[in-house]
C-alpha cells in the first residue's frame, strides 16, 4: 500500500470543495462484510485506517486491502489478547518493517484486563520497541491505563501518537498533548459529558475523527465510515465553525501525521 500523504479526495458535503474524511480506527474485519464496508468507504472517498487485534489478522487482511486506495491496515496486538496471544509477538517484530500502520496497541487495566496487566506491560513495551526506530500512525488503546501508556511512549522518545477513544482526566490529556499526541473521537464520546467535556479542552489541531465500528453503534446499528460526517458535525458545533471547516481542520490534522510516514 501506498504510504504517507494522501491524495486530496471526493467532496464529503456538497460545499462545492473538496475535501476528504478519516475514519482513523476501525475494526473493517470485524464486520459480517469488510469488503463491502471497505467499497463503500472507498466510493465515498474516506480514508480508512482498518484496526487489527493481532499480527496473524493483519497478514489475513492485508492482500485485500491492496486493491483500495484509501484503505490502510494496521498491524495490531490488542492488549486484551497479549496474555493469551504473547507468541504472535515475534510475527509483530518481523513485519512492523513492513508498515507504517499500527494499531490496535496498548494498555487496558479495565475489570476487563487488570488480570493481565503484567503480561500487557511486558507486550506493550517490546511492542513500542520493535517500532520506536521512525515515526509511524500509531493508534494507541489506554483505558484506565492512560498514564502508564503515556509512561512507556515517553520512555522511548515516540511523540506522535493517536490516543483512541481517550477516557482519562483532562489534565493528563494535555500533557498528551504537550508530549505531541493527538485524539481521535468517535459519536460514543460525543454522546457523553466527559467526552463533551475532553473535546471542548483539547486543541483543535489534535483531533481525529474515528467511528470504532463495528463496536460503537448508532441507532442501534454498527457504526460504518460513512458516519464520520456525524462526527465532524459534532465538532462543527463544538467549535463553533462552519462544516466545511471542521472536516479541513481534521484533514490538516491527519496529513501532517501522514506526512511524517517514511516510504517502505
Amino acid at each position: 500500500m501506498a504510504e504517507g500523504r494522501i491524495a486530496q479526495g471526493h467532496p464529503s458535503t456538497g460545499h462545492g470543495v473538496s475535501q476528504m474524511l478519516f475514519d482513523t480506527h476501525c475494526h473493517l474485519d470485524r464486520y459480517p462484510d469488510p469488503l463491502a464496508i471497505a467499497t463503500e468507504a472507498e466510493h465515498q472517498g474516506i480514508v480508512v485506517f482498518g484496526m487489527t487485534s493481532l499480527p496473524s489478522h493483519f497478514e489475513m487482511g492485508i492482500e485485500h486491502v491492496r486493491q483500495f486506495r484509501k484503505i490502510r491496515l494496521t498491524l495490531g496486538l490488542h492488549p486484551l489478547l497479549a496474555a493469551k496471544h504473547r507468541r504472535e509477538l515475534t510475527r509483530f517484530r518481523e513485519l512492523a518493517s513492513s508498515t507504517s500502520y499500527i494499531g490496535e496497541v496498548g494498555l487496558d487495566f479495565s475489570s476487563e484486563g487488570t488480570s493481565t496487566r503484567k503480561e500487557q506491560c511486558a507486550v506493550f513495551d517490546q511492542l513500542l520497541d520493535a517500532i520506536a526506530d521512525r515515526p509511524r500512525f500509531l493508534s494507541i488503546h489506554s483505558r484506565r491505563a492512560e498514564k502508564e501508556a503515556l509512561s512507556a511512549l515517553r520512555a522511548r522518545g515516540i511523540r506522535l501518537a493517536v490516543l483512541h477513544w481517550y477516557t482519562g482526566s483532562i489534565s493528563l490529556a494535555l500533557e498528551a498533548v504537550d508530549d505531541g499526541h493527538f485524539f481521535s473521537v468517535n459519536p460514543a464520546m460525543l454522546r457523553s459529558s466527559a467526552g463533551r467535556r475532553l473535546i471542548a479542552r483539547l486543541p483543535r489541531e489534535r483531533v481525529l475523527t474515528e467511528t470504532d465500528g463495528p463496536y460503537v453503534r448508532i441507532n442501534g446499528k454498527p457504526a460504518v465510515p460513512s458516519d464520520v460526517p456525524l462526527v465532524i458535525g459534532s465538532l462543527a458545533k463544538a467549535w463553533d465553525v462552519p462544516t466545511v471547516d471542521a472536516e479541513r481542520q481534521v484533514e490538516a490534522n491527519a496529513q501532517s501525521i501522514l506526512s511524517d510516514l517514511a516510504s517502505p
